[in-house]
């Protein structure tokens, strides 16, 4: 008989996320909620505030046997807990803004399947916890440090719902006009993941004036029962892009479970690849604010293109949201994103935000008054390839130092080694990294076409093979 497989559970900025029953046991979270919670109680004291933390959830069956866990265990800490319920990873960002919380956790694993669950970690401005700031986190799980309280300073817990909130700042960014995507007329199918964006996109799509007749939901029951694997990926949404076939919609809008990445359909049922939600975006803001822009290493070159259009620079950090955030921040970025389909624009937020997203899509083909597919003509054609290789198979450190080292004396190749290590060769590139939310090296590459960029995968695999255990 085959010995059982590791528990998974995978520690990163990104946050803690595991397979429940088998990684991320209820030993495993609450210690590391008491130690997150302690950590903001030290801090509200520090600062002369309430220990206050805003929670919530996505739809995932294993959520509110979570959250009520997560919420008694802050409360044994001396946090003070603002319940938000079922809301969008955004909108509990928001919520830690607007309610001036000393920090926020949302149970979400975002992409990933059914069987795993995750906390992300907020601090006081709603964006997830930078680099140090985890790091002291994770140093104080690993000592078992938490201060429980007494009977008589365990925190309460008040509820209240942020959505009309997280709309009401979208729509006051200054940079959408309801009444103009109104006017258009929109036919839109949601695939909403039987998540929470079952309940954000339709309401949002009712404040931009869009009928409800007019909109189409698919898995709309926000129970975490998953019509297909979450991460929106062609392969896993025939049923939505026949949906907009059927319906004769204009547009396919797919969400991820926490409402933090955005996929497009076209007229017809035609995918529209994931990296282009923020091209299409940065295409609509540059329109009216000019401005630097940043994204991830792992993310196309079609941004770079579509820059050059405008004059503007684009800037590059590690994957990972608050990498991308924080050097949004440094640079003054007017908007930034990652090819996975999030967008951030800071008039809103410093976070991923499929809303936002949606917004900016919507307004951007009522003013250009054309379809999407036509739009996406007018951008750069890039393929880009996707592969993971379990960490089992490698031994990462070794295999990356080795493939850094065989082509740091290549003329023709530009080897970035700030997260993994990025080939750039004039014809194309390779990102190989370990990912912040499975145990797995991802293996990205892009090139004129799929046979080109599969091409330059194969060549980098020869390398990390030969790095195997």
């Amino acid at each position: 008989m085959p010995a059982p497989a590791a528990p998974v559970l995978v520690v990163s900025i990104s946050g803690i996320r595991g397979i429940v029953g088998h990684g991320l046991d209820p030993q495993v979270m609450v210690s590391f909620v008491a130690s997150f919670g302690t950590w903001c109680r030290r801090k509200a004291e520090a600062a002369g505030r309430p220990p206050l933390v805003a929670l919530g959830r996505d739809g995932r069956v294993t959520g509110p046997m979570y959250a009520r866990l997560v919420e008694a265990t802050l409360q044994s800490v001396g946090c003070h807990v603002l319940q938000v319920g079922l809301a969008t990873t955004p909108t509990v960002q928001i919520a830690v803004e607007e309610a001036e919380a000393i920090g926020g956790l949302t149970l979400s694993a975002s992409h990933n399947p059914a069987e795993w669950n995750a906390l992300k970690l907020f601090n006081e401005r709603g964006e997830y916890l930078g680099p140090e700031e985890a790091q002291t986190v994770i140093d104080m799980v690993e000592a078992g440090e938490a201060d429980y309280v007494a009977y008589d300073q365990i925190g309460d817990v008040r509820e209240q719902v942020y959505l009309d909130a997280h709309l009401d700042r979208i729509l006051a960014a200054g940079l959408f006009d309801p009444a103009r995507i109104q006017a258009r007329g929109f036919r839109v199918v949601v695939d909403a993941i039987n998540s929470v964006g079952a309940l954000a996109v339709p309401a949002l799509l009712a404040r931009l004036g869009i009928e409800a007749s007019q909109v189409v939901v698919l898995n709309a029951t926000p129970d975490g029962r998953f019509a297909h694997t979450p991460e929106p990926l062609p392969q896993h949404l025939t049923a939505t892009l026949e949906a907009v076939r059927e319906h004769d919609a204009d547009l396919g809008l797919v969400v991820d479970p926490d409402v933090d990445r955005l996929a497009l359909v076209g007229r017809g049922g035609v995918y529209v690849n994931e990296e282009l939600t923020q091209v299409l975006c940065a295409d609509f803001i540059w329109r009216r604010q000019p401005g630097p822009y940043v994204t991830n290493l792992s993310s196309s070159r079609a941004i770079d293109d579509v820059a050059a259009r405008y004059g503007m620079t684009v800037h590059r950090s590690k994957v990972g949201e608050i990498n991308v955030v924080k050097k949004m921040q440094a640079v003054g970025a007017v908007m930034g994103g990652e090819g996975s389909g999030g967008i951030i624009v800071p008039a809103v937020h410093y976070g991923r935000d499929a809303l936002v997203g949606i917004v900016m899509i919507l307004q951007h083909l009522a003013e250009q008054k054309r379809d999407l597919l036509d739009l996406v003509k007018d951008l750069p054609a890039y393929a880009i390839v996707k592969q993971k290789m379990p960490l089992a198979a490698v031994d990462a450190s070794t295999a990356l130092a080795a493939l850094s080292a065989l082509y740091a004396d290549q003329d023709d190749v530009r080897v970035t080694t700030t997260d993994g290590v990025k080939l750039d060769w004039p014809e194309g590139w390779v990102h190989v990294r370990p990912s912040n939310t499975e145990p797995i090296l991802r293996i990205y590459a892009e090139g004129p076409t799929t046979k080109q960029a599969e091409a330059l995968i194969q060549r980098v695999r020869t390398g990390l093979d030969t790095n195997a255990p």
